[in-house]
Parts: C-alpha cells; sequence; structure tokens
C-alpha cells in the first residue's frame, strides 16, 4: 500500500517551512480550520496521534487523517505517532493518506526496520525525540530518516509552554545531518520564540495555538517564517 504522489514540502522544498498543527484546531469545525490554516500560508498540516498509552491522552485515529485527506487531497499530512508500537500504524496512516511518518526514539530499540517499512509504504519517515532525551539517542537512526524533530514540551497536552533548553541539542544533531534533512521543532512554538528556533538550525517549525488562537493566521504564519 502506498500513498498517492504528491509534492512532499519536506523532501522537495529547502525553504523554511510552517506547519500548523490542527490539535489546536476547532474539531467541531476542523473542515474549515484546516482551509483557513492552508490558505493562511500553511506549508502542511500536522497530525498528532495520542494512544493514551505512550502519552498520557487520547488523540486523532487514521479515520481523522482519513478524512481530512479526502477534503484536501493536494494538502501534505505529517503524521506524528506518540504511540508505544509506531510498526501497527504504518499502513493504516499509509491509506488514510498521510505523506510524513514520525515515531519517537523513545518507542523504539532499532529504527531502521521501521523506517524501511515506513519508505515501502511510500512516505517519508522522521524520528522525535523528547525534552529530556539527548541527542545522541538519534545519531543512529540519522542515516534511516528524513527529519528529526525536537519535542520542546513533554507529548500529551496542547498549550504548554515552550522549554527553550532543548534548542541547545539542535547545533549537536546539525553537525551530523546531510543538507537535505530537515530538522523540526514541536510544542510552544511561537512568534516569541520562532527565532531562537530558526538560530538553533530547526527549519520545519510546527504551531498548534499560536496559529489557530491568532486573531490574525496568516500574519502568525508569517511572523514564524521570519
Amino acid at each position: 500500500m502506498t500513498v498517492p504522489t504528491r509534492r512532499n514540502p519536506l523532501v522537495h522544498d529547502r525553504r523554511l517551512l510552517v506547519e500548523p498543527s490542527i490539535l489546536s484546531a476547532d474539531f467541531a469545525r476542523l473542515g474549515e480550520e484546516c482551509a483557513s490554516v492552508l490558505a493562511a500560508g500553511g506549508d502542511a498540516l500536522h497530525v498528532d496521534v495520542m494512544d493514551g498509552h505512550f502519552v498520557p491522552n487520547l488523540s486523532m485515529g487514521p479515520v481523522v487523517c482519513a478524512a481530512v485527506h479526502r477534503a484536501f487531497p493536494e494538502a501534505f499530512l505529517d503524521v506524528h505517532l506518540m504511540v508505544t508500537d509506531p510498526m501497527r500504524w504504518v499502513e493504516p496512516f499509509a491509506r488514510a493518506g498521510a505523506g510524513h511518518l514520525q515515531f519517537h526514539v523513545e518507542a523504539v530499540r532499532d529504527a531502521a526496520p521501521l523506517a524501511s517499512a515506513i519508505r515501502a509504504a511510500g512516505m517519508s519517515v522522521g524520528i522525535v525525540i523528547n525534552p529530556a532525551t539527548p541527542p545522541e539517542s538519534c545519531f543512529d537512526a540519522l542515516p534511516h530518516v528524513d527529519t528529526v524533530m525536537l519535542m520542546s514540551v513533554h507529548p500529551g497536552h496542547a498549550g504548554q509552554s515552550f522549554i527553550g533548553g532543548v534548542l541547545a541539542k539542535g547545533p549537536a544533531l546539525r553537525a551530523r545531518m546531510s543538507p537535505s534533512q530537515r530538522l523540526m521543532i514541536d510544542g510552544g512554538v511561537s512568534p516569541a520564540n520562532a527565532a531562537e528556533c530558526r538560530a538553533a538550525g530547526c527549519d520545519v517549525l510546527i504551531s498548534a495555538s499560536a496559529i489557530f488562537g491568532a486573531p490574525d493566521r496568516a500574519a502568525a504564519i508569517a511572523a514564524l517564517r521570519g
């Protein structure tokens, strides 16, 4: 099973990207909310998946991802798995239209087989590290992934305060990443700290409440982009 071919901005663009995270969208109006942030300049939609085990919360699953994909087939969907068994969800999210699938280094012993399965399903691959996890934990995985994502909050809930100390991991990771790989950051990212994120080497900024809660979403995305 492979997802439909579409342009992958994480692989084909070199400019800084901003991904609105729909975790902070109004789920009673999810279609309108997605249309709003895409029209405001969002480069992709970020879908946070929580299983109630790896993190103490439940969120969206493949059904929601598939509904968004049907409504916005040209939108690129970046799915962040906060789950204890990411391999189980590769095919369901490929079928649901995900274009990029990210998993946590804390959830796997060996990233290579999982990364291979994700690629075989037609998606690009990302690995994620929690705030307390050292950058060295994903060095072995770097040859197998397209992106690394720093969590700048503890995963599980939207609206947390940004943990600025995680930015120190950026240079260590960038030194080992190829020019084609992306360094992402997710959690409490806002116009107030976006410049620090960019200075630390992050070239994909994921933001939830700072975009969906903004009175002018286009202005918020422009401010994040810098």
